[in-house]
């Protein structure tokens, strides 16, 4: 009885454990903690000691466990919900400065990088006035290497 405790003790951190490798929304977690708390009863036992010790026992690994899981779940869930900071997502909507500009385009400099810049579409050429070297612009869109911008708004600047 004490080594089947033991082996189900260790197949239930495994399998907790892999939890936090292969994100299964609590499912691999949960069981992996049911697996160690009938593991600990069962060694527990084994080894002679009373049943409600052993039960008290697996209670307790399994509340802390669960806690574990839990708040596991909860954090990787709510980094989902967060903005993109990173990468092409991450670079729509921040301050740029003009380069050199063209008619329509131009190069721009954002966070320190050059890129080719164009004007942003749906933007009429009336509406907006025409950007010269260190007019602050705004990114709106990123299409392979080059950005849509449109001039910065007062309070971008702030």
């Amino acid at each position: 009885m004490t080594s089947l405790g033991l082996a189900l003790l260790v197949i239930g951190a495994v399998v907790a454990v892999a939890e936090a490798h292969y994100p299964t929304q609590g499912i691999a977690g949960g069981a992996g903690v049911l697996v160690m708390a009938i593991g600990a009863v069962l060694a527990i036992t084994g080894l002679g000691a009373a049943v409600l010790v052993a039960l008290l026992a697996g209670g307790a690994l399994a509340a802390v466990g669960a806690s574990g899981v839990v708040l596991s779940v909860r954090k990787g869930g709510a980094v989902r919900h967060r903005r993109v900071r990173t990468g092409a997502e991450g670079i729509i909507g921040h301050v740029g400065t003009v380069r050199t500009w063209a008619d329509a385009s131009g190069s721009v400099t954002v966070d320190g990088a050059l890129w080719k810049a164009r004007r942003s579409p749906g933007v009429e050429e009336d509406e907006v006035p025409v950007l010269h070297a260190g007019d602050p612009v705004v990114v709106e869109h990123l299409n392979g290497l080059t950005l849509s911008v449109r001039p910065a708004e007062e309070w971008e600047l702030l």
